[in-house]
Formats: C-alpha cells, sequence, structure tokens
C-alpha cells in the first residue's frame, strides 16, 4: 500500500521511511506543508502520516485543504503536542488517527495497518481472507490452505493491494500507483507480468481479468 509520509525531522521521517518500508509499504515523503498539499491532490495514496508542526503551511491546513478538495484517503497524525485541544482540532480537521511523540515507531506500521482494513473492508481484524487465501499484514505473511506462499518484494505488493480490495475490479493504472514510488516509472507491461507469475503461485482462478478494465480477486467458486 502507498503511503505519503509527511515529516520536517530528516532524522525522524527516514527511520520511519526505513521502517515502513520493512513494513511492506510503498513511501513516498514530504518535508513541508506546501509539497504535501501538492502531493496529496496529484498522487494516488492509500494513507497518509502528517506531522503537525510543518514549515510552509501547519498539518492542520493541510489536512483541511486535503478534505476540502475530496482527498478522503485516511490520515494518522504524529505530533508533540498533547493537549486536547490539539487532538480535538486535529479529528475536526479530519484526521483518522492521532499519535502523540514520543512513540514506539512499530506503533505507526501497527496503526496504518489498521486503518488501511477498516478503510477498504470495514473490519478490524488483523489477517485479510479470500476464500482460504489469507494475509497477515502485520507479519508480512500469505498462505493458501494454511500452506506459506513465497513471494518477490513486487509480487507480495501487488497481492496485497488487491487483498485489501477483494471482489473490486482494479485497473492496471491503479495497482502501478499504489505498488510503486512517484519516482518509479514501471514498464507498461510489467504489471500484467507480474500478475501472471502470482497466479501461478496461488491459482490462475483466483485473479479474474476483466477485459478492458483490471483484474479482480476472488475466491474460486466451491466444487
Amino acid at each position: 500500500m502507498r503511503i505519503l509520509l509527511v515529516e520536517d525531522d530528516t532524522q525522524l521521517a527516514c527511520s520511519l521511511q526505513a521502517l515502513l518500508q520493512e513494513a511492506g509499504f510503498v513511501v513516498d515523503m514530504a518535508a513541508d506543508g506546501h509539497d504535501a498539499i501538492f502531493v496529496g491532490e496529484t498522487e494516488s495514496y492509500d494513507a497518509a502520516v502528517l506531522d503537525l508542526g510543518l514549515p510552509g503551511q501547519d498539518g492542520i491546513s493541510v489536512l483541511r485543504h486535503w478534505r476540502e478538495h475530496g482527498r478522503h484517503f485516511p490520515v494518522l497524525i504524529l505530533t508533540g503536542r498533547s493537549r486536547w485541544s490539539d487532538k480535538l482540532a486535529g479529528f475536526q480537521a479530519g484526521a483518522d488517527d492521532y499519535l502523540t511523540k514520543p512513540f514506539m515507531h512499530e506503533e505507526v506500521a501497527l496503526r496504518l495497518h489498521a486503518l488501511l482494513r477498516r478503510s477498504h473492508q470495514g473490519s478490524g481484524d488483523a489477517v485479510l481472507t479470500v476464500g482460504d487465501l489469507r494475509y497477515d499484514p502485520i507479519n508480512q505473511r500469505f498462505s493458501l490452505a494454511d500452506k506459506p506462499i513465497a513471494l518477490t518484494a513486487q509480487e507480495h505488493k501487488i497481492l496485497a493491494y488487491l487483498m485489501h480490495r477483494p471482489g473490486a475490479t482494479v485497473t492496471r493504472t491503479e495497482i502501478s500507483e499504489h505498488v510503486y514510488s512517484r519516482d518509479l516509472d514501471p514498464d507498461s507491461n510489467s504489471v500484467d507480468v507480474l500478475i501472471g507469475r502470482i497466479r501461478r503461485k496461488i491459482g490462475s482462478e483466483r485473479i479474474e481479468t476483466q477485459r478492458g478494465l483490471g483484474f479482480r480477486l476472488c475466491a474460486p467458486a466451491a466444487n
């Protein structure tokens, strides 16, 4: 899943980026409010991690701008402000969760996974399931009929994205936007190649091709 990390503390931003990438996220970064507003409007993100104390435009202004312009991805606020009035302002601006500094870096990944599950499936269940295909986003593990599946990093990202949107038709463009960083330009057929490799590992009937539209992950029909 593709995340926008907005943090002006370079050391904290780099450490969070590394942790989130290890947790399976694709992470783009912005260091000030103006850049955050621009990329939040022009790029496709599944969620954002947003600091409040930003140069240019503060985090509350950034969040209000996103919401007013129809950007409704989940937002986790990070801040050193612990007063209830600050938290209230964040939630009123459209935040979905709030984490006060100092915090355990690992908690950011845990909260993001929870926000994404609720956003895409309306559920807080830790493990995503489509038939007997299971994905544990916390431990970054896929299994089929209780047997582990070995995937490359890009295969993992694509299947994880499809697992968050079971039954929905997902276009090639959507897949590219959500599994590649904004500074990467994948080959035009790379998604099809990766989908083909995933099918060989989980069964071709589980990923349907919607001609002219994209792909749909589904549970195979019972015999």
